[in-house]
């Protein structure tokens, strides 16, 4: 199916607002030892946490942050090589499991923020754009897999993702890792999407065309 992709926005942030919210914040303050903060002024929470976040070392508030959101998937040995790394590099762009990268993103810059830039600062994209079916008036929610292919005419051929999926991207194949490289996919009438993804997979120079043509074909599984 040819489907018209307009791209309407780009934006490179350094957070996503949403992602943390009062319970978080009150939680964490809790295990940063801050008394009562069930009782504290839910606008002034995320300005509490970071003054709670530093009084402590940054590796500790580290260790601290990625127990609370990683602990089920990281062991104790995982964590404390991740807090010695996080000020080296972008663990949220390395690490290899990508299935992290979203939530070691939001870590990251949570500390980043909360000790003034000790941390490395990493970017996010936030893609508007609709996808518009050619042939049919009857449009489908797309998935990950979809979008992604659907964007691969307008991506440079330098672009991470083609780089390292390219039969996924460009051939009627499985693309399963989609799940992981587009953090958040949404829409409210299945034609405008908003895709939030990472810096690293996807750029604004990445971008080469605002206007352009895709082709969707349903992936088939070959045992």
């Amino acid at each position: 199916m040819n489907y018209q992709i307009i791209i309407n926005r780009v934006n490179i942030v350094d957070q996503i607002e949403a992602y943390w919210t009062n319970d978080d914040y009150i939680k964490l303050l809790e295990k940063f030892d801050y008394p009562d903060a069930s009782d504290a002024d839910a606008s002034s929470l995320k300005e509490l946490l970071f003054m709670a976040i530093s009084d402590f070392e940054p590796k500790e508030a580290a260790v601290i942050v990625l127990e609370y959101k990683l602990s089920e998937h990281l062991n104790e040995g995982q964590i404390q090589q991740l807090s010695n790394d996080m000020f080296l590099d972008k663990v949220c762009e390395e690490y290899p499991e990508i299935g992290l990268h979203s939530t070691l993103f939001h870590i990251n810059q949570l500390l980043f923020k909360a000790y003034n830039g000790k941390f490395p600062n990493a970017k996010a994209t936030i893609i508007e754009c609709s996808m518009t079916p050619l042939e049919s008036e009857n449009e489908m929610q797309l998935t990950k897999e979809n979008v992604l292919k659907l964007l691969s005419n307008g991506l440079s051929s330098s672009n991470l993702i083609k780089r390292l999926f390219d039969n996924a991207m460009n051939e009627n194949a499985p693309f399963p890792e989609a799940e992981d490289v587009l953090w958040d996919l949404t829409t409210t009438d299945n034609l405008n999407y908003t895709i939030t993804t990472s810096e690293y997979w996807l750029n604004k120079d990445d971008i080469i065309a605002s206007e352009f043509e895709g082709i969707l074909e349903i992936a088939v599984d070959v045992e």
